[in-house]
């Protein structure tokens, strides 16, 4: 069935717009005169039907809908919403309607539109879902199909919800731990880029035209100023580069094995990110398997979201193990990636049959741990960010009164 975006006067007067299915341009109007809604204008946004595209037309539709552009926070709300209002005794289409004229993305209207007539045409939730892999990812697509099977789509909707609020609500926090050292660290790069460009070439002219020796640490700063003033622009080009080289070298299998080797094996930060890693492992490997999903075929759709190649290949040889009659724990032992922490916990939760519940404690405990590491390590950074920069500002200024220091007793 088409749909059709519309502008349209209320009752009160006011402008409207939003999106209405029908068969046709004047049944749109119809329903919205039905509604006590007077439309302005109506265009027709896409086309449901079923036709027969070239395979080029096909790959195009494919690839428009991998790129749609959709925030997470917004599936989450969508979930949530969801959730309660099929808990309330809504029909799966009828509270998809609800939610579309609730949703604030114009694209995201279109998307829930173009699933609820895929529904209506007699196919799952599941597999109108996977038509947008580029929103949906296939935790959530796996989790519904296996709600669906099971008769028990409503608590999965509320537990998908759990789960993608729980992750926004973790770089929420993270996100604000850290705003604060990126914005000194921002505004100290551009107060000392204006004082080497500016203010410290423009003494160091009057310290020339006196003709007057300079002390060292003066003839340094003068020196690094010329530097910077000159090839300022070599140095942005190579911070450019350098992230150009990273995003470049990621795309690539090697490359993103390389980098995603090398950030486990930093000092601090590794350990931080190998832990956010378990803990996404843990709490999705656990939600699948609380609704039904196959220890195999959870395995199978949780190494593709893990987040790093050398945990996801971990996983892989674990899920051999694991199809050859092993314990999850052990298998995962073999590898030498996983914590021991969460080792110890997955075969505890084997042995007392609560392996679900365990793998929910476990992403609790690292999570809780990251974020107590991050608000520790940006607790220490901020003094240390302010002793640094007063330490440069500091050289800068004495660098400076040093020569007129001389000078006053020369006067003398």
């Amino acid at each position: 069935m088409p749909v059709y975006e519309y502008t349209a006067l209320d009752m009160k007067g006011k402008t409207v717009s939003g999106i209405i299915d029908a068969e046709s341009s004047s049944v749109a109007r119809q329903k919205l005169r039905s509604s006590r809604i007077f439309p302005i204008s109506i265009k027709e946004a896409y086309k449901t039907s079923v036709k027969k595209e070239s395979r080029f037309s096909a790959s195009l539709s494919s690839f428009g809908r991998s790129f749609t552009r959709v925030k997470p926070a917004e599936v989450s709300i969508m979930t949530r919403q969801l959730a309660t209002l099929m808990s309330a005794g809504f029909p799966l289409v009828s509270a998809i309607d609800t939610l579309i004229p609730q949703t604030g993305s114009q694209g995201f209207k279109k998307n829930l539109a173009q699933i609820k007539d895929s529904i209506v045409e007699g196919n799952s939730f599941a597999a109108s879902l996977s038509l947008y892999p580029g929103i949906f990812s296939p935790l959530y697509i796996n989790m519904v199909s296996a709600g669906e099977t099971s008769g028990t789509l409503e608590t999965v909707l509320e537990r998908l919800a759990d789960i993608t609020e729980k992750q926004q609500a973790l770089k929420t926090r993270i996100k604000t731990a850290l705003a604060y050292p990126v914005l000194m660290s921002c505004m100290g790069v551009c107060v000392l880029f204006f004082l080497m460009t500016f203010i410290v070439p423009t003494i160091s002219g009057i310290f020339a035209d006196m003709g007057q020796t300079l002390p060292p640490s003066t003839r340094l700063l003068i020196k690094a100023s010329s530097i910077f003033k000159s090839y300022w622009w070599v140095f942005f080009a190579l911070i450019v580069s350098g992230i150009v080289a990273v995003q470049s070298i990621k795309k690539t299998k090697k490359g993103r094995y390389f980098m995603d080797k090398m950030i486990l094996s930093l000092p601090l930060f590794g350990k931080l990110a190998k832990k956010l890693a378990v803990a996404r492992f843990t709490r999705t490997l656990g939600s699948l398997l609380e609704n039904g999903v196959s220890m195999m075929s959870a395995l199978d759709i949780v190494k593709n979201i893990v987040g790093n190649m050398l945990l996801a290949d971990a996983v892989a040889e674990a899920a051999k193990e694991v199809g050859k009659g092993q314990g999850l724990g052990n298998a995962l032992s073999g590898g030498d990636i996983f914590p021991n922490l969460s080792i110890q916990m997955i075969q505890v939760g084997e042995q007392s049959g609560e392996l679900e519940k365990m793998l929910n404690k476990i992403a609790d405990v690292f999570e809780n741990e990251v974020e107590s590491a991050i608000m520790s390590m940006t607790s220490l950074l901020e003094p240390i960010m302010i002793l640094v920069m007063g330490a440069i500002v500091g050289f800068i200024i004495i660098s400076i009164c040093l020569p007129i220091l001389e000078m006053n007793k020369l006067i003398r």
